[in-house]
């Protein structure tokens, strides 16, 4: 059988993050699979429940947890996510670091932009210097 490019798979221990609901832009872990459409997910370290959800709310992260048995319960997930440093690892990742820059971005007010466009504009005339600079030497 070729090999597939495809490595994010539904799975238990797979780490998830949530598009929908009220706990959406948290991670959980996927604990149990229900059917095709749904599995239960547990994100003890992230206060999301233990709940049923359903697929199509879900985002498949690179991050899993190894050896977690099927169906195991709050306490056991708790412990190999602390085990593994799974929160820190997702912090890391660039995947986080865009979706923070993005919602601290969302959250300036007027003069905050503009206080970005002025940076930004400084950044780009040292730069422009810069260039020009090193064009002539």
């Amino acid at each position: 059988m070729p090999e597939s490019n495809f490595k994010r798979f539904v799975e238990v221990g797979r780490v998830v993050l949530l598009k929908a609901g009220p706990s959406a832009g948290k991670i959980a872990v996927i604990a149990e699979i229900i059917d095709h459409n749904r599995a239960i997910i547990d994100g003890p370290t992230t206060s999301v429940p233990r709940q049923a959800y359903p697929y199509k709310h879900l985002a498949l992260t690179p991050l899993k947890l190894t050896g977690l048995p099927r169906a195991a319960g709050t306490g056991a997930v708790r412990k190999l996510a602390e085990k593994e440093a799974l929160a820190e690892k997702w912090e890391k990742s660039a995947w986080a670091q865009k979706r923070a820059a993005m919602e601290k971005r969302r959250s300036l007010n007027d003069f905050g932009r503009f206080s970005v466009m002025l940076a930004k504009k400084q950044r780009r005339d040292v730069v422009r210097k810069a260039i020009h600079k090193a064009k002539k030497a």
